[in-house]
């Protein structure tokens, strides 16, 4: 009786632990859908995560154990198997984009695992029977929540709201006090379906020559990212902000700009990106140009004519410097010469009175057309031409955007992942 009940506790913990980690990987999708019920919901339909090879097998083996309830001695070895098997598979899976346990992660861990642990207590509160027929039915009940333990993360989710959305407007109210504590303080927003991101770091690079500039870190570019980069990253000496903006569907990017107010504004691509959610590239279009919409009346618009959908639409609120690689009709600043060698590119930007060639490390045509955006700017913000070259010179490859590797053997890597 004691070694059955050892035994039947060790599959308890099992199926146990394997509900705790797929509600850990629920959440990190959720997570990586902004904490939205909708577009997680939108997730699950696209991936068919809900009803995966694991989740259908789950139910087969949870449907099997419950017919032998009487007698569970089957039923407990097959929950154990299946438990045994999906844990391991869990805790070994690597992600590249893995799941950041911050407070709010961990509220909903703990809130979805509570709901979950509240389920197991009504089961074992409702079978009549000894020790054995309670722990049966805990394991039988946990392996039941693993297959539908996305509907726990959405409750979980959905019963927070109202807590994140206090937190969240205590946040946005400190990061708006801290930046309206800095008059002076310029404030650069960068938006596009490509190359936001390198662009953000070429200017950030080029603007150092002179300036005191905090750029928003990795891939901190929602509206919480940019509150979390001014709480703890902006200092009172910072002369320039550097903001990536990030957008899934119509006003994301709105809702950055009423929070920082951006003087200068970067759109470097409209294409087909996130039409999961934005339906159309009109809309994508739409909600870039938000950047360019909330700028001041003396601010001004850098955007690409490269791509149709920028070129397309005009500007009438504000400044606007248009320019182009490829596409140089309309265009105030255009490149030239451009030439490759082992060393990286050589290029001459033309346009308002300027001319004049560059030598960077970088290679790729994208990166040329990043490079002449924050050049555009620097120019603007009256850094000398002398110190952008330098920069422009010295700039390192981001990570994976066409980064450059050469190995011992003489290899060369071109790293695009």
């Amino acid at each position: 009786m004691v070694i059955t009940i050892l035994i039947y506790c060790m599959v308890l913990a099992f199926a146990g632990a394997t509900m705790w980690s797929e509600f850990r990987r629920d959440l990190m999708m959720m997570q990586q859908n902004s904490y939205r019920i909708d577009r997680y919901r939108r997730w699950l339909s696209a991936s068919g995560d809900s009803t995966s090879w694991l989740k259908l097998l789950g139910l087969c083996v949870l449907g099997a154990s419950l017919a032998t309830f009487s007698s569970p001695v089957w039923g407990m070895g097959i929950t154990f198997v299946f438990s045994a098997s999906s844990y391991g598979w869990l805790f070994t899976r690597r992600y590249k984009k893995p799941l950041v346990m911050t407070k709010r992660a961990w509220r909903i861990l703990i809130t979805a695992t509570a709901l979950a642990l509240f389920t197991v207590l009504a089961a074992i509160l409702l079978v009549k029977g000894n020790e054995i027929s309670r722990i049966v039915a805990a394991s039988f009940t946990c392996l039941g929540i693993y297959c539908a333990s996305h509907i726990y993360m959405i409750v979980a989710v959905w019963l927070l709201e109202p807590v994140e959305k206090h937190i969240n407007k205590g946040f946005y109210n400190e990061a708006k006090q801290i930046l309206a504590s800095m008059p002076r303080l310029k404030v650069i927003g960068i938006t596009g379906s490509y190359g936001k991101t390198s662009t953000k770091h070429f200017l950030t690079r080029i603007l150092s020559e002179k300036y005191e500039v905090l750029m928003t870190p990795g891939s901190f570019n929602t509206t919480m990212g940019v509150i979390r980069t001014v709480r703890e990253h902006m200092k009172p000496y910072t002369e320039v902000f550097v903001c990536e903006m990030g957008a899934k569907q119509l006003n994301d990017i709105r809702e950055i700009c009423d929070l920082v107010h951006p003087e200068i504004g970067i759109v470097t691509a409209v294409g087909p990106q996130h039409l999961e959610s934005f339906k159309s590239i009109e809309n994508v279009q739409r909600t870039k140009f938000e950047l360019v919409d909330s700028l001041p009346h003396d601010g001004l618009a850098v955007v690409n004519n490269d791509f149709p959908y920028i070129a397309n639409r005009s500007v009438s609120n504000v400044q606007c410097v248009r320019y182009g690689v490829s596409n140089t009709d309309g265009s105030q600043y255009l490149v030239r010469n451009i030439k490759y060698d082992s060393s990286g590119t050589t290029f001459t930007i033309v346009g308002q009175g300027v001319e004049q060639m560059f030598h960077t490390r970088l290679l790729g045509e994208c990166n040329v057309s990043n490079l002449l955006a924050a050049i555009i700017v620097a120019l603007q913000l009256e850094v000398s031409m002398e110190q952008i070259a330098r920069a422009v010179e010295h700039i390192e490859p981001v990570e994976h955007r066409l980064s450059v590797k050469r190995t011992p053997g003489g290899v060369t890597i071109l790293d695009d992942a």
